[in-house]
């Protein structure tokens, strides 16, 4: 049982930490400043966990998350072994999911207040755990003081937002495929999600200088960085322009602005953009201003070598997108890659609640150099196909929905099953393999910022990759079916980490049970 002890030392010791998420039950006090010693100083895993505030721990009643409550649940966090976490929107929104800003300096009362926020981010610190939130600049609220003052054409506001003129077409498809036109009385201003959303104009200064503003008085709190929401829609408005050359040279340029701004505060402050993008070549020039953008074409395939259970072309688009990126930033380790986020159907549900495939999905991605991203209740597998809200429902911490804590604001999918109580005190639950496997990353450098290097075998269940940084080289090799299968390694090695005990190199061959994963060095 060479992974029971080679991850935190002996099973006892790791379900002792997992226990601890648990132990706080969400409905009472957070934790003190005083009830917790810093974190040890241990190897950073690199992965970050994305949290819907809403859906995820209520300490006062009503049914819906707060910022105490993710406080609350930092010791879970910390035993599951992440660096960091994305908190999707916590600013004052007349919507449930905040993607709507009303107040870029405020936090959303539903949440807590100012120094809720204040304290969470001081007891994540303590517990070694960096705190992203999520950064809406392509567009603001139209219920924000900005656009109602903006509607009067004598306002200074007027020019923050972009109007239709005589001869612009009213029915222009946006980049996002709906109306970019929207009506308000007789005057017309551009949305390329909603109307409930009007685009910034970011051709002025002055929204230029506020976005700036607005980013370094969220560092100066102590923030580690932001998820920049929709960044290539700044200036990505129409569907005639998706492969405009003009439009990306502009959203570069003024994210390399906003990055000189956020270096004045912070030059180590992590910015990760949302691209949505089909290729490495058409994400890479935006290495550029920003620490990394999320990987979507990477994620769709995992999904589906997964699912089909075959290496169908995954080694070679994970050395293409390393020498890509390679090439723009100098470095490997700079991707973002993950499985699903908060805008798609949930891993377990795009797999249809396969839980080796599950298993196989997620050990692909933290075997991953660069900053893989977990989307909350990914690692109990929980369900959940859109509508969006259905994919934003309450994390299940425990068995009974309407226990301590549990958010009650929407109605899950799953069962009793489904839950950190039900999984936590068994080895063989996905929490478990989550676990082991994000805490692999710690043991492993390579496996954080190795160069990757595709490693060709015969056999299209099993998919295999080189990872070398400066102190670490390792071969990955992954079992994506459910058969044993075999791959002769080109060097002698040894077995570092394996996910099931009967994973065997002999006589340099590497045999391999059914879904499991090795890492060989």
């Amino acid at each position: 049982m060479f992974w029971r002890q080679s991850i935190l030392g002996c099973t006892t010791t790791l379900f002792a930490a997992l226990a601890l998420g648990l132990a706080g039950t969400a409905g009472a006090a957070p934790p003190t400043t005083t009830s917790h010693a810093p974190a040890a100083h241990t190897a950073p895993s690199d992965v970050w966990y994305e949290i819907f505030v809403r859906s995820w721990v209520d300490t006062d009643g009503d049914g819906i998350g707060d910022l105490n409550g993710v406080t609350a649940k930092l010791d879970y966090l910390q035993s599951l072994g992440v660096s960091g976490i994305w908190l999707m929107p916590i600013n004052p929104s007349p919507s449930n999911h905040g993607y709507d800003v009303t107040d870029y300096y405020g936090i959303n009362p539903q949440y807590g207040s100012m120094q809720d926020f204040e304290k969470l981010l001081a007891e994540a610190h303590k517990r070694g755990i960096k705190v992203i939130m999520d950064l809406v600049m392509n567009h603001s609220s139209d219920q924000h003081p900005w656009f109602r003052a903006a509607l009067d054409p004598a306002s200074k506001y007027r020019s923050w937002y972009q109007w239709s003129r005589p001869g612009t077409d009213l029915d222009a498809i946006s980049a996002t495929d709906t109306p970019a036109w929207h009506a308000r009385g007789r005057q017309h201003y551009l949305g390329v999600f909603t109307g409930a959303m009007p685009d910034l104009d970011f051709d002025n200064p002055a929204v230029r200088q506020e976005m700036i503003r607005i980013g370094r008085y969220w560092l100066q709190k102590g923030v580690d960085g932001f998820r920049v929401d929709a960044v290539q829609h700044v200036y990505l408005d129409f569907k005639a322009d998706t492969d405009n050359p003009q439009v990306l040279g502009k959203n570069i340029a003024w994210l390399t602005q906003f990055r000189a701004g956020m270096n004045g505060v912070n030059p180590h402050a992590y910015i990760v953009g949302e691209v949505t993008q089909p290729s490495a070549e058409k994400l890479a020039p935006y290495f550029k201003p920003l620490s990394a953008v999320f990987d979507f074409p990477l994620a769709e395939k995992l999904i589906d070598s997964a699912r089909q259970e075959r290496n169908d072309g995954l080694d070679k688009l994970l050395g293409h997108i390393d020498s890509t990126y390679r090439a723009t930033t100098g470095r490997s380790g700079v991707d973002a890659p993950f499985l699903s986020n908060h805008d798609q159907n949930r891993v377990m549900s795009q797999l249809d609640g396969n839980a080796e495939h599950m298993r196989m999905a997620a050990a692909m991605l933290l075997t991953l150099p660069g900053d893989p991203f977990l989307y909350y209740g990914e690692e109990i597998g929980m369900r959940g196909q859109k509508p969006d809200p259905d994919i934003r429902t309450p994390m299940r911490w425990h068995r009974a929905t309407h226990a301590p804590g549990e958010t009650t604001w929407r109605a899950g999918h799953d069962d009793p099953a489904i839950s950190v109580e039900a999984q936590q005190g068994d080895p063989d639950s996905l929490l478990s393999f989550y676990t082991r496997m994000i805490h692999w990353r710690s043991q492993a450098s390579a496996l954080r910022d190795g160069r990757l290097t595709p490693y060709t075998v015969d056999n299209k269940q099993v998919v295999a990759y080189r990872l070398d940084a400066a102190s670490s080289h390792v071969l990955v090799a992954h079992n994506l079916s459910g058969t044993p299968q075999t791959i002769t390694p080109d060097k002698t090695r040894r077995v570092l980490l394996q996910s099931k005990p009967d994973v065997v190199l002999r006589d340099g061959v590497l045999h391999l049970p059914a879904y499991s994963t090795a890492v060989l060095q």
